[in-house]
């Protein structure tokens, strides 16, 4: 337990309890760079809006696609302070609206900079007065199998969710195109988490 804590501060706090390790140190210093984002298919005769949904009629409205259009959920991440931000393509392909709610409910409409649909990447802007807190990039050639991961995302909507792991395995060939080489984690990552971070004990992505 002695070696685990000390090899552990550098990314973790001990609880106020004294027992265990925290990592919400970390986990608030990367949030906030974190969004959320809802994207709206409308058809001519079909304008269907963003909104919020009870738990009784989720399994309907979020499983379910209607045939005029639909509102998808995922995730996404800052990379700088004026508001350029990385998802999956994946995620905002086809939509007509696009929709980023930051950490604290501001929401913003985003405009597409550009996609790659070979490596389902994405990157979109929103516009402020202010300049956004951002997340940086790391190095993935430098993780280890076993290394601590935390994965932050916007699971079935419902706002910045964090699960912890580690790297289970790397370059991993799943036949899904020509940049078949995925980073493998037992961190809980659920559907609408697409697009969202996951980082290094160093806080980067």
């Amino acid at each position: 337990l002695f070696v685990v804590l000390c090899s552990s501060k550098a990314f973790a706090q001990q609880t106020e309890s004294g027992y265990g390790i925290s990592f919400a140190p970390l986990v608030e210093k990367l949030i906030d760079g974190v969004v959320n984002i809802s994207t709206v298919h409308a058809s001519e005769n079909n304008d269907i809006k963003p909104e919020i949904i009870s738990a009784n009629e989720f399994i309907n409205e979020y499983f379910v696609q209607d045939e005029g259009g639909h509102t998808s959920l995922g995730s996404g991440f800052l990379i700088d302070p004026q508001g350029y931000i990385i998802t999956n393509n994946h995620v905002i392909d086809g939509a007509d609206e696009i929709i980023v709610k930051t950490v604290d409910d501001t929401q913003y409409n985003a405009k597409i900079i550009g996609y790659d649909k070979m490596t389902d990447l994405a990157l979109i802007k929103i516009d402020s007065d202010k300049p956004f807190p951002f997340v940086k990039i790391g190095d993935s050639d430098k993780l280890k199998v076993g290394d601590w991961i935390l994965a932050i995302g916007n699971p079935f909507g419902l706002g910045n969710s964090v699960s912890a792991g580690i790297v289970s395995a790397k370059s991993r060939d799943i036949d899904a195109g020509s940049y078949d080489n995925f980073i493998q984690t037992d961190a809980s990552i659920n559907q609408g988490s697409s697009g969202g971070p996951m980082f290094n004990m160093s806080g980067e992505v």
